[in-house]
């Protein structure tokens, strides 16, 4: 049986790396590890942590095909984010003009999450635990 000791990173492709950059950072909060430019590629690689730990690569590419998003489309489905308190998640994210859907209750667990949309229309989970 395969060995596999835990998911290392989730890797996504921006359209707009500034826009991204400062959602990532400034309203979700993540941190910087570290800010690569390739220029062969002109390609941004930002590397980002959450509570110290490695989680995300961020991407830039000179126009990346459009992709469907939705949470039922196929492929990744979203990226979700555990957090303490759903309601004060979505007060926060409200205060900074982000919409987020209506709450949800998991049907197996009984807990409540909701969605947003990061810059280019990714969906983000907020599970509350």
């Amino acid at each position: 049986m395969l060995s596999i000791n835990k998911v290392h990173h989730v890797a996504i492709i921006c359209s707009d790396y500034s826009k991204s950059k400062s959602f990532y950072t400034q309203i979700l909060g993540l941190s910087i590890i570290r800010e690569i430019y390739r220029e062969e590629r002109e390609s941004y690689k930002l590397d980002l942590a959450l509570n110290g730990i490695f989680a995300i690569e961020l991407f830039s590419f000179p126009n990346p095909p459009q992709r469907t998003s939705n949470p039922e489309a196929a492929g990744l489905r979203h990226l979700a984010f555990e957090v303490n308190d759903l309601d004060q998640t979505i007060s926060f994210l409200d205060s900074k003009n982000i919409a987020s859907e209506a709450i949800r209750i998991d049907h197996t667990t009984g807990k409540r999450f909701t969605f947003i949309a990061d810059p280019d229309g990714l969906p983000i989970e907020f599970y509350e635990v």
